[in-house]
């Protein structure tokens, strides 16, 4: 009889402070003004609920800039590309084991041969390679590296693949993968992934069959369709490979777009933007970090791509910000970002317990300006 009396007492209290906490989250929300509910957190959610699509922006540990993106659509899991240093695969492994219950990654998407984008994919027994079963490769269809055995990272890239190969992974470049799965139209085809709901689409891309200016710009692209909800990737890819990419494919507009290049003043050109219309964007980088150029208007994020992008949105977010280069002092800005959508709309998760967009850091407002025509 006295346990039937305390129940209600404590399902009270317990309801009360649910209350208030789903509460007051919805009140910052709405002070901040984003469009959708934007949460924060110390860590990464470690629930997938039913339904649900997270895309997840790794920080790699380290002071130098690098790409690396976990996608969860269903049960299936998807790793593209594995910076920035070799050093960081303990922290991304750790990072997608919170997810990846079954040691195995339905597809690993490598955009292209530098090391800030596959060093995690290089490391002669104990790369990413050897953590996890792997089914599909879709990798890059050509490149300027020359392989060397084990003597240089792509070589060893090679030999890594080679063994996944062995145990039972298919591998295809960018280009075999995008005519194999072409529509009767000739444009790029989109596959299901399981029964998520989300769809991915390789896209085609000139510099899959071409010699490019740049290594940059064989990285591979891809686009994700969630109902109705679109999300890009497009690698390193500069300008010359942005206009070859909208001729060759019908680019719908997005509601998430991974900044090309870092945020680097070559990509995210304006014949891209102008097409997809980014509602958010994620930066990868190291904010203000002199590891490519000393001239702080051309250090990740750049002037330039803030001139670009602020029209189409202020939801701009970064992983890290570098405080002392030479010292390798780093620190994070977002930390790990989390885009979550569900049938409710998308939201955004701050790794690092700060949600401020790009424009309201201090570090930007001690070396960038917001442009009069931004959001």
């Amino acid at each position: 009889m006295a346990g039937k009396q305390k129940f209600p007492v404590a399902l009270t209290i317990f309801l009360v402070v649910i209350c208030l906490v789903v509460g007051s989250v919805i009140g910052v929300a709405g002070a901040a003004g984003y469009d959708a509910l934007t949460f924060t957190s110390d860590e990464a959610p470690k629930a997938l609920v039913q339904g649900e699509m997270q895309i997840h922006f790794l920080e790699l540990g380290n002071k130098y800039t690098g790409d690396c993106t976990y996608i969860k659509a269903g049960d299936v899991d998807i790793l593209i590309d594995a910076g920035s240093k070799t050093s960081s695969i303990g922290v991304i492994s750790e990072y997608i084991n919170q997810y990846v219950t079954d040691n195995k990654l339905e597809y690993v998407i490598v955009t292209h041969a530098h090391q800030d984008h596959y060093a995690g994919f290089t490391q002669l027994d104990g790369s990413l390679f050897d953590l996890y079963e792997v089914e599909v490769i879709i990798d890059f269809a050509k490149t300027k590296q020359t392989p060397n055995g084990s003597s240089n990272m792509y070589g060893r890239y090679l030999l890594e693949r080679a063994e996944e190969e062995e145990a039972g992974a298919d591998h295809f470049t960018a280009a075999e993968w995008v005519e194999e799965h072409r529509g009767v139209d000739g444009k790029p085809g989109a596959v299901a992934l399981g029964d998520s709901g989300v769809t991915m689409t390789v896209l085609d891309s000139h510099y899959y069959y071409e010699d490019a200016p740049s290594e940059n710009d064989y990285s591979v692209c891809t686009l994700f369709t969630y109902g109705d909800y679109n999300y890009l990737f497009t690698g390193d890819l500069e300008e010359d490979g942005e206009e070859y990419l909208v001729e060759y494919n019908d680019l719908p507009e997005v509601d998430l777009y991974k900044a090309g290049h870092h945020g680097s003043k070559t990509s995210s050109s304006a014949a891209l933007l102008e097409v997809i219309k980014p509602k958010r964007v994620c930066v990868c980088c190291c904010a203000g970090s002199s590891e490519y150029t000393d001239t702080d208007a051309n250090q990740f994020p750049t002037q330039a791509f803030i001139d670009r992008v602020a029209p189409y949105t202020s939801a701009i977010y970064v992983t890290t910000r570098c405080e002392d280069y030479d010292a390798g002092i780093f620190a994070s800005m977002n930390g790990n970002i989390t885009v979550v959508t569900t049938a409710a709309g998308i939201e955004v998760i701050c790794g690092s317990g700060d949600y401020r967009v790009l424009k309201e850091w201090e570090w930007f407002r001690e070396h960038r300006t917001w442009p009069a025509n931004g959001k």
